[in-house]
């Protein structure tokens, strides 16, 4: 049995009336420049989502980059100070119809997405993405990719797992072959519909979200030879702790997610893919095969003896990557990208000033805008069977095909709105329920 069944407008306020900075609390300080300037000279850096803000002790701050400082601050108040050159979002609370507007042309707008998809939809249209001008998200296409947040190191991966001797005495004993754990029912990936149907044909343990990962639960989960591991949205190189922990446990993944998982595998045989097969049978089948052939089977955890790991991609993306995971001796990727974003617009402020000074004899600077690719997520699709088979009252059908299609609304909307340099965010609706006609007119 499955563990879950499917079932305002904003005043603004001129330059002339802003309020200096907020006091300031002691300064974080990070790797450290040659920048002498005083806080009243730098650049400031505005978190429009509160959700990730304070993570410095106080409301605004100083931070030293590797080439450069800034402030960075969640006070609203100094969102059209002429310094503050760049707003950063946090995806899930992204919500267009809250959008700071107007938008000014000294500002940039950066995105921190490292979330699912699912949370929102708006990102993986053209028009939701190009309102950003920087991004980091899990696509190793942005700017400042965080597609390994759930891989600390390669000692992760090679982990000791379970004999294989001892998963078969849990076998014995009523252990199904697979698990299956999920927090979440009627996602875009429809995974639960999957399940359903491999169930027909293997033995499931299916269990709801853990909360934790204290050793005792690590060593129940840790006793099966399979882990379903379905992530919750497809799209290129989103890979969670589904994938993750079963790889560090020395469980085999059966994974549906990324499209683009195998590039980040340690090895070429080091999960099982639900899409290598053409029905949920055919995977079962293939399941009970290793389940019984013990010497099949343990070619998939081969990557866990000493020089197993093998994909170079993999060890120079963990090598390069200058942010760590629960490593305090590296900044965190929030940190990091906030420098990130600190260095750019100390280069582009650098860069507007020598254009004006030298007369146009130095070129003004172009300016980056986010791509598709930077999040590009695809329609979501029934995880079992084909839509045209799955009746209208459906809530997965209701809910996520209808969630993915607003959010290009929304996307269109709100540029429309910038392009027009709409100030009131009333307007909003007006201008969504314009795209819409536009679109169903189309169709």
């Amino acid at each position: 049995m499955l563990p879950c069944k499917q079932g305002s407008s904003r005043w603004l306020r001129t330059f002339s009336q802003m309020p200096p900075l907020p006091a300031l609390a002691a300064a974080y300080r990070g790797p450290g420049n040659s920048d002498t300037r005083s806080n009243k000279a730098l650049p400031i850096l505005l978190w429009w989502s509160e959700s990730l803000f304070p993570h410095f002790p106080g409301e605004t701050e100083r931070i030293d980059c590797p080439r450069s400082s800034c402030m960075v601050t969640k006070s609203k108040r100094v969102q059209l100070h002429k310094r503050t050159k760049s707003i950063i979002f946090y995806g899930t609370d992204f919500r267009a119809y809250e959008a700071p507007l107007p938008r000014l042309p000294h500002q940039t707008w950066a995105l921190f997405h490292e979330e699912s998809p699912m949370n929102n939809y708006l990102f993986s249209h053209l028009p939701g993405i190009r309102l950003f001008n920087y991004t980091a998200t899990f696509r190793r296409e942005s700017d400042y990719p965080l597609t390994l947040q759930w891989l600390p190191n390669m000692d992760y991966l090679q982990r000791p797992a379970v004999s294989l001797a001892e998963k078969d005495r849990w076998r014995k004993k009523g252990y199904a072959p697979v698990l299956y754990m999920q927090s979440h029912c009627d996602v875009p990936s429809d995974r639960d519909r999957y399940v359903q149907e491999l169930m027909k044909h293997i033995q499931v343990d299916s269990y709801g979200k853990s909360t934790t990962e204290d050793s005792e639960f690590m060593t129940f989960i840790s006793r099966y030879k399979f882990h379903l591991a379905m992530e919750n949205a497809l799209c290129n190189d989103y890979m969670t702790e589904k994938l993750w922990r079963p790889m560090h446990l020395g469980a085999i993944p059966v994974y549906r997610g990324s499209p683009s998982v195998q590039d980040w595998m340690p090895n070429n045989l080091s999960i099982v893919l639900v899409d290598d097969f053409g029905s949920p049978q055919q995977l079962a089948e293939f399941l009970n095969f290793l389940d019984k052939n013990g010497d099949e089977y343990l070619k998939y955890v081969e990557y866990k003896k000493p020089g197993g790991i093998t994909n170079q991609f993999l060890l120079e993306s963990l090598e390069r990557r200058e942010w760590g995971v629960n490593d305090m001796t590296l900044p965190n990727y929030l940190n990091g990208f906030e420098c990130f974003i600190c260095d750019k617009e100390n280069a582009r402020v650098t860069s507007i000033r020598d254009h004006k000074r030298f007369r146009g004899k130095v070129p003004a600077p172009e300016l980056h805008v986010a791509k598709f690719t930077h999040m590009g997520c695809p329609l979501p699709a029934p995880g079992y069977g084909h839509i045209e088979d799955i009746h209208e009252g459906d809530s997965w059908k209701e809910m996520w095909l209808q969630d993915y299609w607003q959010s290009l609304d929304q996307g269109e909307a709100l540029t429309a709105m910038i392009h027009h340099n709409e100030s009131h965010q009333g307007r909003f609706w007006d201008c969504m329920h314009e795209v819409f006609l536009k679109r169903t007119r189309q169709h």
